[in-house]
């Protein structure tokens, strides 16, 4: 909510947001603590027209939703930098084979035999026990997202086994990692497209969709019951490109023009309003807390123009917005947002925050049930 200054954790529920949990039978009211913004569509504004906005963007027209023709001239301004089979694939040689296996759920349609889709499964699947989705790389440009969740695999995964059935695909786009964007080749975002409805799905989200539902997990793992999906951390980072690049482009495939929002310097969480988990969200972030900053809001209280619920924490209806972070029915679940472009981090500590956001998570988890 854009002109709101530091707003009060017991502060405001918006009026759509109140509308759109009437609809659903819910009472928002009875937890004051939970603010959302109105803008809940599009997550950052977008304008009509240049004015205090970026100039247009360098395909398409102002007014004009990009066509065919735009589409096509997108793609072809985008090239490989980087190989998804030796930054990815090759590195899932490390994991341990006696307790995860490695399967191959699918394939892109565009050039299959470089873009397998790769996860890794718990070899010992115990249906008595609550289970775990960790993704990575849903955008595919935002590196830690996808490097984290190796680094996870291979470095943590093996402590959480007994606990837990251990569900991870480090890479969701595997052409997006490898060209470095936002988008798939259709100009589809798959961070849009985990929503119930299937016409809103892309190749990435249903082929997760479709390995997860080939696994027979029922359900949420709710309080005091351990089988089901219990926990999903979906591991992002929002980047400077956001600003210069991938927002501007969305804008203008709409034939809008973006309008300049603060890049938020620290890590965030962005839960779900629908089950904001706030004690989970604030374990989490105490665990990152350890490797890098915690973003704070800006002068409005807000990150990415979205109300602070708590210290490095912001909800959104993840559902409603199709976000891979709802694909499960899990009572916790939360999308990490790295800063990379921070001057006061390396890699090596945005891979380690996202590590750290798990192995946090699922920390808090067994603490509380005792596991």
């Amino acid at each position: 909510i854009v002109g709101v200054l530091k707003l009060t954790m017991a502060a405001i529920v918006s009026t759509s947001a109140a509308d759109d949990a009437a609809q659903r039978g819910e009472d928002l009211s009875s937890n004051p603590q939970i603010r959302m913004s109105t803008n809940k569509d599009q997550w950052k504004p977008i304008r009509k027209t240049p004015s205090e906005a970026h100039p247009p963007y360098r395909i398409g027209e102002i007014g004009m939703p990009w066509g065919d023709e735009e589409k096509a001239t997108w793609l072809e301004q985008t090239s490989k930098k980087r190989s998804y089979i030796d930054e990815v694939v090759r590195k899932l040689d490390a994991v341990d084979k006696d307790l995860f296996e490695i399967r191959r759920y699918g394939e892109l349609s565009k050039n299959p035999e470089l873009y397998p889709l790769m996860a890794a499964i718990s070899k010992d699947w115990d249906a008595a026990k609550p289970s775990v989705l960790v993704t990575g790389g849903v955008h595919g440009y935002e590196t830690s997202g996808v490097q984290g969740t190796i680094l996870f695999l291979t470095s943590r995964a093996a402590e959480y086994a007994s606990k837990y059935n251990i569900v991870v695909c480090p890479c969701v786009s595997p052409w997006g990692y490898e060209h470095i964007e936002r988008w798939n080749p259709i100009c589809l975002d798959p961070n849009r497209s985990f929503g119930s409805d299937p016409a809103t799905h892309t190749e990435e989200s249903s082929a997760v969709i479709a390995l997860l539902a080939s696994l027979g997990v029922e359900g949420s793992s709710e309080e005091g019951a351990n089988p089901g999906w219990v926990c999903h951390v979906d591991c992002h980072e929002t980047t400077d490109t956001d600003e210069s690049e991938f927002m501007p482009a969305r804008a203008a495939l709409g034939g809008s023009v973006y309008k300049p929002c603060d890049i938020p310097d620290g890590f965030y969480l962005v839960g779900d309003s629908d089950k904001p988990q706030l004690e989970w969200h604030k374990a989490v972030i105490d665990a990152v807390r350890e490797v890098t900053h915690i973003a704070p809001g800006d002068d409005n209280g807000t990150i990415i123009e979205e109300p602070l619920v708590q210290d490095g924490v912001i909800v959104v209806p993840a559902t409603q917005l199709g976000l891979c972070a709802s694909v499960t029915p899990a009572a916790y679940a939360t999308t990490t947002e790295v800063y990379p472009d921070s001057p006061t981090v390396t890699d090596d500590q945005c891979n380690l925050a996202q590590v750290a956001s798990i192995t946090g998570a699922l920390d808090h988890i067994a603490a509380v049930r005792s596991l």
